[in-house]
């Protein structure tokens, strides 16, 4: 859902052919770095996980030298873009299942907006704190749920205690550092309770279809366990 997002996004904003300069922080294995390199933009993947960092290497190592040219990796925090980038560098900047490690997210944000070109395109992948007393709601789980609706901390499903974010917090964000909120989807609407072994279904395009729908449409996408959050520096 998130690349299909992300691709309408910049084939709203970009000339049809066009070779973006895309940064990834916090790329993790280089999922979405790689596509995009596949797409043939030029691609930076900013990782700190030595783990995530070999894999995204492996995976980029079995690509034809064109896209591996096109794609380079560094070792780094998040945080430091400012160290590692001059401003206005990037045309579109990721920051995909970042912030919820992050305790104080607004000078990691402030860093993104600086070394957006003008025009360039945010996007962020978040967990909505509007929405965790769902998961535990539609499990059984009261006690959880109750304590849901007013806290922006939980506990996700790698067993570590992280936080959430609001959607109206971020849009006041946004606007603060200079890249406003243009577009914002909700993701994993229906599906977030589903096991992480479930089985893909018979008709997966039905899924993805009624995902799709559900994630740009009031009120499901308001409850829905991360949102997808676009804006546009000025």
């Amino acid at each position: 859902m998130v690349a299909r997002q992300l691709d309408e996004q910049i084939a709203g904003r970009f000339p049809v052919g066009q070779r973006l300069r895309v940064l990834d922080v916090g790329m993790g294995q280089g999922t979405q770095a790689l596509r995009l390199a596949r797409l043939g933009h030029q691609v930076t993947g900013l990782e700190q996980n030595a783990t995530m960092i070999a894999t995204a290497r492996e995976a980029l190592s079995g690509e034809p030298e064109g896209i591996r040219e096109r794609m380079r990796i560094i070792e780094g925090d998040g945080r430091d873009t400012g160290v590692h980038f001059v401003p206005g560098s990037f045309d579109v900047v990721l920051c995909h299942g970042v912030l919820m490690y992050v305790e104080e997210p607004d000078p990691l944000l402030a860093g993104l907006a600086r070394v957006l070109a003008p025009g360039g395109l945010l996007s962020l992948l978040v967990r909505n704190a509007d929405a965790l007393a769902m998961r535990p709601g539609l499990s059984g789980d009261w006690a959880g749920a109750l304590a849901g609706f007013d806290t922006t901390a939980y506990r996700n499903r790698l067993g570590l205690d992280v936080r959430a974010d609001r959607l109206e917090t971020l849009t006041a964000t946004l606007a603060g550092i200079g890249a406003p909120l243009q577009s914002w989807y909700g993701v994993r609407v229906f599906t977030d309770t589903a096991a992480d072994d479930a089985e893909v279904p018979d008709a997966p395009e039905e899924l993805f279809a009624a995902e799709e729908r559900a994630g740009r449409t009031d009120p499901y996408r308001g409850v829905a366990a991360l949102l997808h959050l676009c804006g546009v520096r000025g």
